[in-house]
Order: C-alpha cells, then sequence, then structure tokens
C-alpha cells in the first residue's frame, strides 16, 4: 500500500506541476489510546502513530511562491511564503501553509518557494488526526529542503504553531508528537507541561491483540461550544482548588472539589483527575503486566468521559458496549468527543465477530453504517523517496 501511494502522489505532481517532485515524504496519523481531555490541563496523554500516511511530494522554487494541491480537492492554492498569515491561508491549504510559516518564525529557515502535492489514506473526521500527519509530512520535507535541521520534537512545536496562529485551533501538541516520534508497536507517553516524551513498547502483537478503529461516522459536533465550556469549567476548577492546572490535583483533592464546585464543574474536574491517573497506570500496567491487563483503564476511561465529562454521543456507547459484550478486552471513545470513533482492543481470533456484532447494531438501531478497520502502532514520519 505505501508503494503505491508513493506512485500515487509522484504522479500527481509530474501531472500538474510538469516536473518530477524531489523527494517523497510521509507521516501518520494517530489514534490515543488514553489520555482526553488532559492535554491543555498540562497533563498526560498516550497516543502511538498509525498505520495509516499522509504522502507530500515536494520540490523546491526559485520566486518564492508556494503552490499546494492535493488528491482530495481540484484547487491548487498559490501563495508567497513571505506572505503567509491567517487571513491569507484557508481551508485545508492552512495547514501546510502553515508549517511554512513557523519553520521560518521558529527555525530561522532560509525559506524559498516550493510546489506540493498531498495524497493520504488518514480517515478524515475520525478523530486521527489528518491534519498532524499533513502538518509533520510537509514538515520534514521542507526541514529537509530547507536545510533546517530541526530535530523531531521542536517539529513537532512547528506544526503545533501552524496550527494554532495559521490554522487558528487553539490544539496542544500530542497529533505532533505521534505523528513525529512514533516506533512500530510502541506509543508515545507525553507530558504535556514538560513536553518531555518517552516511547513504551505496548506488545500487542506479541499478546495476540489489534487495535479496532470504530469510525461512527458521527461529525464532531463542536457547535454548541460544548469544547470551550469544558475547558473553561477545568480552568475554573483547578483556580478553585488553588493549583496552576488540574495536573497539580490528585484524588486525594477531590473530595474538597466537591465542596467547592457545583455538581457539573466538579465532574469535569473529576475526568480530567482521574484520567491523568489512569494514563500513568495504564503505562505502569503495559511495563508490569502486559496490554492484557489494561482494558479497565480503557472501559473506566470510557465511562468517565461519558458520565462527567459528558462527551460521548449514543453511537460511541453502542460501539464501545457492543466491542465489550463480543470480546474486546477494554474500549472506549477516542479522541475530543460528541462523535468520531471508539476504539477496542481485541484478541485477533475475535475480530470479526467484533467488527460484525457492531455493525448489525448500529443497523439494528438505525444509525449511519460505521467504518470499522484494524490500525496497528507504526514508525513516524520519515523520507520515502
Amino acid at each position: 500500500m505505501t508503494d503505491t501511494l508513493i506512485s500515487q502522489v509522484k504522479r500527481g505532481f509530474t501531472e500538474l506541476y510538469g516536473y518530477e517532485p524531489a523527494g517523497v515524504w510521509s507521516a501518520p496519523g494517530r489514534v490515543n489510546l488514553i489520555g482526553e481531555h488532559t492535554d491543555y490541563n498540562d497533563g498526560f496523554v498516550f497516543p502511538f502513530a498509525i498505520n495509516r500516511r499522509t504522502f507530500a511530494a515536494l520540490a523546491l522554487r526559485t520566486d518564492g511562491l508556494a503552490r499546494v494541491a492535493s488528491t482530495f480537492t481540484p484547487d491548487v492554492v498559490e501563495l508567497a511564503v513571505n506572505e503567509i498569515t491567517r487571513e491569507s491561508a484557508s481551508g485545508w491549504a492552512a495547514y501546510p501553509l502553515g508549517v511554512a510559516w513557523a519553520l521560518q518564525a521558529m527555525g530561522g529557515a532560509s525559506a524559498t518557494g516550493f510546489d506540493l502535492f498531498i495524497s493520504s489514506d488518514v480517515p478524515v473526521g475520525a478523530g486521527l488526526s489528518s491534519s498532524a500527519a499533513i502538518e509533520c509530512a510537509v514538515a520534514v520535507a521542507l526541514n529537509d529542503l530547507w536545510h533546517a535541521e530541526l530535530d523531531s520534537r521542536t517539529l513537532a512545536r512547528v506544526g503545533q504553531l501552524a496550527e494554532n496562529e495559521i490554522v487558528g485551533a487553539p490544539t496542544g501538541i500530542m497529533d505532533q508528537s505521534a505523528s513525529l516520534l512514533g516506533e512500530s508497536d510502541h506509543g508515545v507517553f507525553l507530558d504535556c507541561r514538560s513536553l518531555e516524551a518517552e516511547v513504551i513498547e505496548l506488545g500487542f502483537e506479541a499478546s495476540g491483540l489489534e487495535l479496532l478503529i470504530i469510525d461512527t461516522k458521527v461529525e464532531h459536533r463542536h457547535a454548541d461550544g460544548g469544547y470551550a465550556s469544558r475547558r473553561a469549567a477545568c480552568e475554573a476548577g483547578a483556580a478553585a482548588l488553588g493549583v496552576a492546572a488540574l495536573r497539580d490535583a490528585t484524588e486525594a483533592d477531590l473530595p474538597r472539589a466537591a465542596q467547592l464546585l457545583d455538581d457539573e464543574s466538579f465532574r469535569r474536574v473529576r475526568h480530567v483527575v482521574t484520567e491523568n491517573q489512569r494514563v500513568l497506570d495504564t503505562v505502569a500496567t503495559l511495563r508490569s503486566a502486559g496490554p492484557r491487563a489494561i482494558g479497565e483503564l480503557l472501559y473506566a476511561s470510557h465511562q468517565s468521559m461519558r458520565d462527567d465529562f459528558e462527551i460521548s454521543v449514543d453511537e460511541l456507547d453502542t460501539a464501545v458496549e457492543t466491542a465489550l459484550r463480543h470480546g474486546a478486552i477494554g474500549a472506549r471513545m477516542t479522541g475530543g468527543g460528541f462523535g468520531g470513533a471508539a476504539i477496542a482492543l481485541c484478541p485477533v481470533e475475535k475480530i470479526s465477530e467484533i467488527s460484525l456484532s457492531v455493525a448489525a447494531e448500529f443497523l439494528a438501531l438505525g444509525y449511519a453504517k460505521p467504518d470499522i478497520f484494524v490500525v496497528s502502532a507504526a514508525n513516524g514520519a520519515r523520507r520515502e523517496a
């Protein structure tokens, strides 16, 4: 599949621009195994890069013009590299153009124009970070061709800066860190305060396990300000407890939080505090007992997001409960919530039964047909050709 996508993106570049690209680079999407809504609370997350990738064919120009195009839109966006702003870069093109801007801002790169063509098999809208895959593929490409010589951790900050300042999304650094630092059969344990990252062996293959993605096809519904209101509740909870961020609160602080906060705010705080601990417990359990022992932590995470943070939807709950009923070791919704995907950690021999059962349950309840597929932990961003 990788060779096919490399050929496709090379061919697309050549047909559009009339000459061969200087090279092809790629970066993976990511799935968050555990640690939801902990990132902006200075907490811990544990994602891994997946074997679905975005490919970027790129070559430099001499006139200072950036031209970006892709397989998923007929449009070619043109913009001078020294004129990239939040106002001038819009739509999907803001992601690659934002990276070009951020590399100049952070790396002091000697920026020249470039032609770019992108192809991807990372699903869009499933919470698998197709946007970070674009950012990281372009970041490693321009880092090479502009001779910026930035390391992977710095390139993760480049991607985050692009998304914050040019795309205009107030995201953390988790997605880019997973996409750049990922390794086969390993997760990226990230401290969102210090930005220290440690690569932890998952051991799924040796334990006969695979991770199933159940994309509910429910689009993320943030229109009601759900994300913003939860972030505000977390900040208010930290202030009430007298800590810089909820990262600094422990489960021992929860009784005091219950006295200081209204019920809804307390439940928001309880989710973040307990979720942080679940990330730490998951990493410790993987090391001591292996991946078959983390199922209860995954499901506890889902229950907390469903009941305390209230970001699940019926389709996600159905996916999780059905997967568990048919043999999954653990399951949870993943991503920001209000739609998107669930994950289920499954014995290999149960994959077919679980997949068919979830699909049948969705059909019976009149939900949209889910997209169900297996992912494995993959290597991070790299040059392909």
